[in-house]
C-alpha cells in the first residue's frame, strides 16, 4: 500500500456495524489482520444503516487477489464480536465450514477463556470454540493468549501435552511473534488477559478475559501506536495500568489511536455513569489523559451518541454520553478526534471509517462520497 507518492502507509478500517466490533489492519507489507467480526446488518431492512461487512471484507480480499486474512482475532465469545463469524470463514474442524466461497483464517487469535469457557450460550460460540480447540490440539494455526491454571486442566483432560503447545502460547507482556516491526512496520503487544486474575476467578469473565491490545506501526522511523480495547473495563484497564508502570514500560500505554471499549459504555471508565460526564479512576485518566499523544484519535464503535434528554439517553445500554463527554474532553486537549462509527460521516449514510498511518500519524481519511444528511436520521436496529 502505497500513498503520497512513493511513501509507505498502514491503514486501520473500522466499520459501522452499531454496537459491534470489526477492525481491518491492512500492513503496508501486505498483511491483513482483523480484529474481530460482527456482520449485524439485516439485508432484508432497507432502511437498516449498518455496512454489510461480508460484502465489504470480500471485495477488499478480491482487490488484493486473496482468499485469507493473516490473523483473525476474535477477542471474547459475546455475539458482538463474532456474529456470522461461522458461515464466513473456512473452519478447519468439520468440512461443512469450510468451501470456494469461505475466507480462511491463517491464524486465529484467541484468548485462552475462548477454549476453556463451559457452557456456551450460542451455537456460534460453541462452532468457534471447537474450531479453536481443534487447531490447538493440532498445534497449528492458532495462538492464544494466556497460561490460567484452567488451560493446564484442559489439557489433561483433553490428551494435550501443554508443554508440547507453548510456543502456541503468549502471555500479557510479551510481544506477538507472528509480527516484526522490522520486517512488517508493526508489532503487536498484549496487555490483557493476565493469567493471574484468571487464576483468582471461579470461572471465566468475558470482558475481564478479552484481548487487548498495543500495535505499534513504524513507517520509516516515524512511531504510531493503537490501543485495541475490546470491551475492557475500568477494571481492568487500571490493572494494565498499574502493572506495565510497575514493569517501566510506560511506552506501551501511550496512544495515537484508540479503540475505545465497549462501545462507549460508562463502566470502562469508571463506576458511577454521571450527570454530565463520567469521571475516571486514577488510572484510567492517566492512561487516557496522559499518555494520549498530539492528534490522537478515539473510536467509539458504536451508535450514534445520544442526545442530552433523549429516548436513547435513557438507554442502560451503551453507548452512553457521560463517557463520551468524558472521552471527547480528553480528545480535546490533545487537540484530536472523537468519532463514533454510526456517525461517521454523519448518522444518516455511515461508512467505513478508514485510518491512514504514515510520516505523519494517523490521518481519519475523509470518504470520498457521502449522502446529503435527509430528515430520516433512526439510528441503526440494536446489536450487541
Amino acid at each position: 500500500m502505497k500513498v503520497d507518492g512513493e511513501h509507505p502507509m498502514h491503514k486501520m478500517t473500522f466499520f459501522p456495524l452499531g454496537n459491534a466490533d470489526c477492525c481491518r489492519i491492512d500492513l503496508a507489507c501486505g498483511k491483513k489482520l482483523l480484529f474481530d467480526f460482527a456482520a449485524t446488518s439485516d439485508p432484508e431492512d432497507r432502511g437498516d444503516l449498518r455496512c454489510d461487512l461480508l460484502k465489504e471484507l470480500r471485495e477488499d480480499l478480491e482487490r488484493c487477489g486473496r482468499d485469507s486474512f493473516d490473523v483473525v482475532a476474535f477477542s471474547h465469545l459475546d455475539q458482538d464480536h463474532f456474529k456470522g463469524a461461522a458461515d464466513f470463514f473456512h473452519l478447519e474442524h468439520a468440512a461443512k465450514y469450510q468451501g470456494s466461497d469461505r475466507v480462511k483464517m491463517d491464524i486465529m487469535w484467541v484468548p485462552a477463556a475462548l477454549i476453556t469457557e463451559e457452557n456456551c450460550d450460542l451455537e456460534e460460540a460453541r462452532i468457534l470454540q471447537r474450531e479453536a480447540r481443534y487447531r490447538f490440539k493440532q498445534g497449528t494455526g492458532i495462538r492464544v493468549f494466556s497460561r490460567p491454571e484452567r488451560l493446564s486442566a484442559w489439557c489433561q483432560q483433553n490428551g494435550v501435552r501443554l508443554d508440547d503447545r507453548r510456543h502456541l502460547i503468549t502471555d500479557a507482556g510479551g510481544l506477538v511473534p507472528e509480527f516484526n516491526i522490522a520486517a512488517d512496520g508493526a508489532e503487536v503487544f498484549v496487555h490483557s488477559p493476565f493469567a493471574v486474575r484468571q487464576n483468582e476467578n471461579d470461572v471465566e469473565m468475558r470482558n475481564e478475559d478479552s484481548l487487548l491490545f498495543h500495535v505499534t506501526f513504524d513507517v520509516e522511523g516515524a512511531l504510531t501506536k493503537a490501543l485495541l480495547l475490546a470491551d475492557g473495563t475500568y477494571e481492568s484497564l487500571s490493572l494494565i495500568v498499574s502493572i506495565t508502570k510497575a514493569h517501566g514500560r510506560e511506552e506501551r500505554l501511550e496512544w495515537d489511536i484508540a479503540k475505545l471499549p465497549h462501545h462507549c459504555s460508562y463502566l470502562s471508565v469508571g463506576p458511577d455513569k454521571g450527570q454530565t460526564k463520567t469521571l475516571p479512576t486514577d488510572h484510567v485518566a492517566y492512561l487516557y489523559e496522559k499518555k494520549g499523544q498530539r492528534g490522537a484519535i478515539a473510536i467509539s464503535t458504536s451508535k450514534p451518541i445520544p442526545v442530552e434528554g433523549s429516548a436513547e439517553d435513557e438507554d442502560p445500554q451503551p453507548p452512553h454520553r457521560q463517557s463520551a463527554n468524558y472521552y471527547k474532553g480528553v480528545v480535546q486537549q490533545l487537540g484530536g478526534q472523537f468519532v463514533a462509527t454510526m456517525s461517521h460521516p454523519n448518522v444518516a449514510a455511515p461508512k467505513p471509517l478508514v485510518i491512514e498511518i504514515g510520516r505523519t500519524k494517523g490521518t481519519l481519511k475523509k470518504p470520498t462520497s457521502t449522502a446529503a444528511i435527509t430528515a430520516t436520521t433512526r439510528n441503526a436496529p440494536r446489536a450487541g
